[in-house]
């Protein structure tokens, strides 16, 4: 079993909370997560760019004039790449395939992050969070008292919009739901931080709490 510490947002220890590395599938495996945070980064690329190669623009094929004895250097179509109005040489084209990444694999590495956190000591569950109203100067302190001030990931149960106005505007911070976390966010920042009720979902069901995640990564 892995234990978590348990703190309150003036960042005094209050216990521990336990969880099988099983639930989180075992062990970390390296190439799953590298899989993973090349696959949601290819996904994010908007794949818009294209242009017209020679055989994309108008005009003719017919050579503008004899190979031989006109005293000029020899020429193609005027839809050649060195003429004015020719097409690109290397033309961007369109979409290309990206990569895969199957619903499973997405869960396993969303699971495989967390625990490679939770090894590394960099995960810790935060219990009392409450910003009504919210209050960026008051989640920023929380944060430090948290260690999370040089970049963290706030992973909470549900929507919380208070908290999620809390702690938008604070740089190198992210507020997520548990359930629609990706291996890629979980790893981007030095340490995670979940509300109690976000890791006892995690303890819960796995599966269930990233049931999300696979919808948002598409």
């Amino acid at each position: 079993m892995l234990a978590v510490p348990v703190f309150d947002v003036t960042g005094k220890r209050t216990g521990e909370m336990e969880i099988d590395p099983a639930v989180l599938g075992g062990h970390v495996r390296a190439k799953l997560l590298k899989q993973a945070v090349v696959a949601f980064q290819d996904h994010q690329r908007q794949r818009s760019a294209r242009n017209k190669s020679r055989s994309d623009v108008e005009g003719s094929t017919r050579k503008l004039y004899r190979q031989k004895g006109t005293g000029n250097a020899r020429a193609g179509s005027v839809r050649t790449p060195i003429r004015r109005g020719g097409g690109r040489a290397f033309a961007k084209r369109g979409p290309t395939a990206v990569k895969e990444f199957s619903k499973k694999m997405r869960r396993l590495a969303r699971n495989n992050a967390i625990l490679a956190k939770i090894q590394s000591q960099e995960a810790v569950i935060v219990e009392g969070v409450l910003f009504d109203p919210p209050k960026t100067k008051a989640f920023a302190t929380m944060l430090a008292a948290l260690g999370g001030d040089r970049g963290c990931l706030f992973a909470t149960h549900e929507l919380d919009r208070n908290v999620y106005l809390s702690g938008r505007n604070i740089p190198y911070a992210d507020v997520r739901v548990v359930g629609e976390l990706s291996a890629y966010e979980v790893l981007r920042r030095p340490r995670v931080i979940f509300t109690k009720s976000a890791f006892e979902g995690i303890q819960g069901d796995p599966k269930r709490s990233a049931a999300s995640s696979s919808e948002a990564q598409g």
